[in-house]
């Protein structure tokens, strides 16, 4: 039964996650002109807009289903880098700003995220401090899991690989010539995502990660 509520409590963490995520690519691009993703619902905190059936619900959770039923807790930490959302629908011709709006845009989701593990760190060292026992031990780990998996979504996001978001603000910098390369990167969808995080860099990627996140956490527990 701890290892189900382990599961939940970061699978929960991990739709909370993403959903500030989706919202904020959805709210920035509202506010630069594109209206797309608000007419379609999707500038909104309800997670059920932003859910994809394989990148939300199937991905994330059959390892840690699989890894139960063989006596494992769960590959929670496994959310943070492997799910995703259904993609905020975004018409670039609307923006006022042009390609710079398409940067704001992108980097929106990477850096609510960020917000998110802080506020969730803030909530966890006051709940410390303010000590409800009824509270404490399930609210303390769905905070803990909001801002790891929150942190990992905001570093991992900002890798300069298509399709993530890092891939635009790179673009923003490239010659033309140059964006053309990315965009055929682009066309092969999720395969450069996959061949990286095989590779020793994805080792290095995760090391320092985790390394920046142990950092921002001793800021609060100091």
């Amino acid at each position: 039964m701890e290892a189900i509520a382990d599961i939940l409590i970061g699978y929960v963490a991990f739709i909370l996650a993403l959903t500030v995520h989706e919202c904020a690519h959805a709210w920035i691009a509202d506010k630069c002109g594109d209206p797309t993703a608000r007419m379609m619902g999707r500038m909104t905190l309800n997670p059920l807009p932003h859910i994809d059936p394989v990148g939300t619900v199937l991905i994330p959770l059959l390892p840690s289903v699989m890894a139960l039923f063989a006596g494992g807790a769960g590959g929670l930490l496994g959310f943070s880098l492997v799910g995703w959302g259904k993609p905020v629908p975004v018409n670039p011709r609307n923006f006022r700003g042009g390609s710079r709006d398409d940067v704001f845009v992108s980097v929106a989701g990477p850096l609510s995220n960020l917000a998110t593990t802080l506020v969730a760190l803030g909530l966890l060292r006051l709940l410390v401090l303010v000590n409800i026992p009824m509270l404490q031990e399930s609210l303390e780990s769905l905070l803990m899991m909001l801002a790891m998996i929150s942190f990992c979504l905001a570093f991992f996001n900002m890798l300069p690989v298509p399709p993530l978001d890092g891939s635009h603000l790179l673009r923003y910098f490239l010659s033309f010539n140059g964006r053309q390369m990315l965009d055929q990167i682009g066309r092969m969808g999720f395969i450069p995502i996959l061949i990286l995080v095989n590779t020793p860099v994805w080792h290095l990627f995760s090391r320092a990660m985790w390394f920046l996140y142990s950092c921002l956490y001793t800021l609060f527990f100091f």
